[in-house]
């Protein structure tokens, strides 16, 4: 019960950097909307803290992908998800939010239901079971009282099985429709007015940047050696750019890194993007940027991830049209040689780069972006479903 003696608790966990990032602009405005008192605590990194939120612990630890990655960050995820519930315990939380993370936040609820029974535990940020593994809802049907999902058709997949369901909006894409950056003056300022320019963009975890070096350093080479005049910008996040600028070392004479206040300005002025698979392929078709898309995984992941995808493409707007809109390079398809292949074709062939902007202009609709902010939407969904627990 909440009461004058004992104010609302909340416990906000986010181990990666898209959770971190949701976690900053929920944290933001529940600090504005919650009650006097109210208190926070939990994990979250650069950008939670940024905000103003202490962590527990580090959570560099957690950003990694691909299944014998995730398998080695198991035994850490295990011992600070029980960390976490132990403390929910102590705290006496209210309600428990994990942001975005499958894994730790699996984890995490299963402890939280052990050591916590009595806090709500949301899930911020669905599993994409409509895309891999749909028998992922039984498990948030038995270890999570709510979803807050990112996209206006994920809460159908929940709500048909009996979970509490809630659409909010991704604030990641309302950033990218509302900062249209100055491109232009970008440009200008950077001496590329009249260049082609390839925006490259190798992830946000560890693992991403770190698969994805060889073969993108390979494409830029091909590309000058084919496109002299073509110019190549990187956008690092700022948790990777030390190892980003360290594999991107053979081809640093060919790259400008822009600063990450000037991300939306580079989004808009680029002719095309190399991007690894994730949120940025939304950011980019939200700026109008046509793309080639590739990712790679270690072997074990890829094995299993072919047995558990219902969906044969990997990018959301694929995934909605049903085809291939989006050049999608996977795997042993991920070469040099492949990735410059189709970028020449999206900078160079107009009816390739007509085919990408009309599907964006078609599937932009169908992200619920509103007036009111998806955090600000999302910081009332957890006060209400808190204010129900009391």
């Amino acid at each position: 019960m909440i009461t004058p003696d004992r104010p609302l608790t909340i416990m906000l966990a986010a181990v990666e950097p898209s959770g971190d990032s949701l976690g900053a602009a929920l944290y933001a405005e529940l600090k504005q909307r919650a009650p006097d008192g109210t208190r926070f605590f939990g994990c979250g990194g650069e950008q939670m803290s940024k905000a103003g939120f202490e962590s527990a612990f580090p959570i560099d630890a957690f950003s990694v992908v691909g299944f014998t990655d995730v398998i080695g960050a198991i035994p850490e995820g295990m011992k600070r998800a029980r960390d976490l519930a132990e403390l929910a315990a102590r705290e006496r939380a209210d309600i428990a939010i994990f942001i975005d993370g499958w894994t730790f936040s699996r984890i995490g609820a299963k402890r939280m239901k052990h050591y916590a029974p009595d806090t709500l535990v949301v899930k911020y940020a669905a599993p994409q079971v409509w895309a891999s593994r749909p028998q992922r809802v039984d498990f948030v049907k038995q270890y999570f009282d709510a979803v807050l999902t990112l996209l206006p058709f994920e809460p159908a997949y929940f709500e048909r099985e009996g979970v509490a369901a809630e659409f909010v909006g991704n604030p990641n894409f309302e950033r990218a429709a509302r900062q249209a950056g100055d491109p232009k003056g970008w440009r200008q300022a950077n001496g590329l007015v009249d260049d082609p320019l390839l925006l490259v963009l190798p992830g946000s975890r560890r693992g991403e940047v770190t698969r994805l070096a060889d073969p993108f350093c390979d494409a830029i080479r091909l590309l000058h050696a084919q496109m002299p005049d073509l110019k190549f910008v990187m956008t690092p996040v700022p948790s990777v750019e030390p190892l980003t600028r360290d594999l991107f070392a053979p081809v640093e004479d060919l790259v400008l890194y822009a600063s990450p206040e000037d991300r939306f300005s580079v989004f808009r002025a680029a002719d095309a993007a190399m991007a690894a698979s994730g949120t940025v392929s939304t950011e980019l078709a939200i700026a109008r940027t046509p793309m080639v898309v590739a990712y790679r995984v270690d072997e074990l992941t890829y094995y299993w991830a072919q047995r558990v995808m219902i969906s044969d493409y990997v990018s959301i707007l694929n995934i909605a049209a049903q085809r291939e809109i989006i050049p999608e390079l996977l795997q042993n398809d991920c070469t040099g040689a492949m990735l410059a292949e189709e970028v020449t074709r999206v900078l160079t062939h107009d009816e390739s780069r007509q085919l990408q902007l009309t599907a964006f202009d078609d599937f932009l609709p169908k992200l619920g972006l509103s007036d009111k902010p998806a955090a600000a939407r999302a910081a009332e969904a957890v006060l209400r479903l808190a204010a129900r627990k009391s």
